[in-house]
């Protein structure tokens, strides 16, 4: 059993994985009203703080614990003064809100994600930056692109920076750090059929209109004779869907469901979403569709937050 803090919790996709893995949870920060809406709704908040803006929350106040979990935010980050090391480069960043916990309370582990473009963002420099920071904090880090495909019925690129505190030996393999045992499903092993209602029982508000499907062809159209690429995907329950993103809710044909030959696709029905990032049927959906959509969008998936923390986990607790 370990301790982990949730920070920018979101709606709690990496608190659930943690938890699946054997972690209590000891405080969560998270400012989107709509994400504590549903955070609340599904986790046990009461025997922990629950705070909101990272920025107001002083390092000395969190509780020691072993692992802190982050979905950070990706901003840009300052390029000047490379010699006064991270407290001036990441400064006015969310990350180094992140960083003056990590020094403050110095946890056994971390792990942080965010979307793949992070390793090439400014041509590198802003992950060369966040690399730095961390060494500077005395922590080995090891990053990973892991898709979510055969966790979930979906392709789903992010970067996963995994950390350990120097001076403590989790067993982990100098270069690859616990990716050397992590294990992923077969891609494709779970499709769309296992997350999908039948098609009868789907309101009928989910199905593209004529005036919509009239609409995005003729989007196509304009955009293919300017020479540029515009499609909405169409996915079978044989399939395996792109990445569901948190402008589901106005961009939603970069999902859409066969329906038969005879009738428009739909969109994910917010219940599919949960399940198509890995959420279990009473995770509680309490909010708009809109909310919902950017919600799940938003997120991690927690079955592979599980098998990440699985593959972290072989510390001696008695340390």
């Amino acid at each position: 059993m370990f301790t982990f803090i949730d920070v920018f919790a979101g709606i709690g996709g990496f608190r659930r994985g943690c938890e699946l893995a054997g972690g209590i949870c000891i405080w969560s920060c998270e400012k989107d009203k709509f994400a504590r809406q549903t955070y609340a709704c599904n986790f046990d908040v009461d025997y922990h703080e629950f705070a909101e803006d990272i920025e107001d929350v002083d390092p000395k106040v969190i509780p020691d614990h072993d692992v802190l979990l982050a979905g950070f935010p990706c901003q840009p980050f300052s390029t000047a003064g490379r010699r006064e090391g991270f407290a001036h480069e990441t400064q006015g960043t969310l990350f180094f809100e992140l960083a003056k916990i990590i020094k403050e309370k110095q946890p056994k582990a971390f792990l942080l994600e965010n979307v793949k473009g992070l390793l090439s963002h400014k041509s590198g420099s802003t992950m060369f930056t966040i690399m730095r920071a961390l060494d500077e904090l005395g922590y080995r880090v090891y990053p990973k692109i892991i898709d979510a495909d055969g966790f979930v019925p979906q392709h789903r690129e992010r970067v996963y920076l995994a950390g350990v505190r120097d001076g403590i030996d989790l067993g982990w393999h100098k270069l690859m750090g616990p990716w050397n045992t992590f294990e992923a499903p077969q891609k494709g092993s779970i499709q769309l059929r296992h997350i999908l209602e039948p098609h009868d029982q789907v309101p009928a508000k989910y199905t593209l209109s004529d005036r919509f499907m009239a609409g995005l062809l003729t989007h196509k159209a304009k955009q293919a004779a300017k020479g540029n690429s515009f499609s909405y995907r169409v996915f079978r329950p044989s399939d395996v869907a792109g990445t569901l993103t948190a402008s589901y809710a106005k961009s939603g044909q970069s999902i859409l469901i066969h329906q038969g030959e005879d009738k428009n696709p739909r969109k994910l029905t917010p219940r599919e979403c949960a399940r198509l990032m890995g959420y279990p049927e009473h995770f509680k959906i309490s909010v708009s569709d809109v909310q919902a959509y950017k919600q799940f969008g938003n997120s991690v998936v927690p079955p592979l937050i599980r098998a990440v923390m699985n593959a972290m986990l072989p510390w001696d607790y008695r340390e």
